[in-house]
């Protein structure tokens, strides 16, 4: 099942929590939805399980818009809210099967998808203790579990990996990964590496607007504009000859000097240009070692920064 969502808006007072966003999530694509706080994820992810409606603009889950049939979408839908809130008095095997009534299980199916919930959310050794006795991770995976019970064609997850160790977090990821070869999935969180690793594509909004959406690597491209290489030679007598013949070179812009490094070069090439074949023929040609050509890229973090912090 996919999502389009279209022309959204939602104020608070005179407030605009989100401002006319437009996206579309398909089938089978995991979506890390990054943000600072107070960007408006939360809203926009409220309003796609119909639990807030919008001012303006509408959501269509598998061509069904939340405006017209809330219910049916709710039925298609798996929430974690960033809260998690949890009946703290029932114990796991218990709370899962009120959720599985809840979201209409057909009795017979119950025990099987709470033995399945159990098995890939990690909670085997906790179940049979009340929610409020486990600690925060594994009262994440109970979230979690709640989630997936009904087996829903689309999970929205608001902060998912909360309070769980690094063991933990490899394993929920890893099961996100494989939900997402056949589900829809909106990952929210605060964690860049953890969207990184998880995500398909990773969409950026801040102060309501969509800043930025494609995969990390065309983030990066646009951030970038240029080629970054890191080079070192070995093998060369001069480093100002050295310096002098790549600047020359028709694809580099600029050539800076590695500090504490004598033969260490970072280049900038010219817009759309790569320098990587100059830059080893000139090494043949003086009969230099290259042993280091290294494209460096920008990071995520810095990504991130510069298009919510403007």
């Amino acid at each position: 099942m996919g999502i389009v969502v279209s022309n959204l808006t939602k104020k608070y007072g005179t407030q605009k929590a989100i401002d006319n966003i437009s996206f579309e999530v398909k089938t089978g694509e995991i979506l890390g939805f990054l943000g600072p706080n107070g960007a408006g994820k939360t809203t926009t992810m409220k309003i796609i399980t119909c639990y807030m409606a919008p001012n303006e603009g509408d959501v269509k889950v598998n061509g069904i818009s939340i405006r017209e049939n809330p219910e049916e979408i709710k039925r298609n839908i798996g929430y974690l809210p960033e809260s998690n809130p949890l009946y703290y008095d029932m114990p796991v095997l218990e709370y899962l099967e009120y959720v599985a009534k809840l979201q209409n299980v057909p009795q017979p199916e119950i025990p099987g998808r709470i033995k399945e919930m159990v098995k890939v959310c990690g909670l085997d050794v906790e179940k049979h203790k009340k929610i409020g006795e486990l600690s925060k991770g594994y009262r994440q995976r109970v979230g979690l579990a709640q989630a997936m019970i009904h087996d829903p064609e689309i999970l929205i997850l608001d902060e998912p990996t909360t309070g769980l160790d690094p063991n933990q977090i490899v394993e929920i990821r890893k099961l996100i990964r494989e939900l997402g070869r056949e589900k829809t999935v909106i990952l929210s969180t605060h964690i860049l590496p953890e969207v990184e690793a998880t995500s398909d594509r990773i969409m950026i909004i801040n102060e309501g607007k969509i800043v930025a959406d494609g995969t990390a690597e065309t983030l990066r491209k646009q951030a970038q504009g240029t080629e970054v290489l890191k080079i070192q030679i070995e093998e060369a007598a001069n480093r100002d000859e050295v310096f002098s013949a790549l600047m020359n070179l028709d694809t580099v812009d600029l050539v800076d000097p590695v500090p504490d490094n004598d033969f260490a070069f970072l280049i900038n090439s010219k817009e759309n240009i790569s320098s990587r074949k100059a830059v080893f023929k000139l090494c043949v040609e003086n009969n230099w070692v290259l042993t280091e050509l290294t494209p460096l890229e920008t990071k995520l973090e810095d990504i991130f920064r510069e298009l919510t912090t403007k």
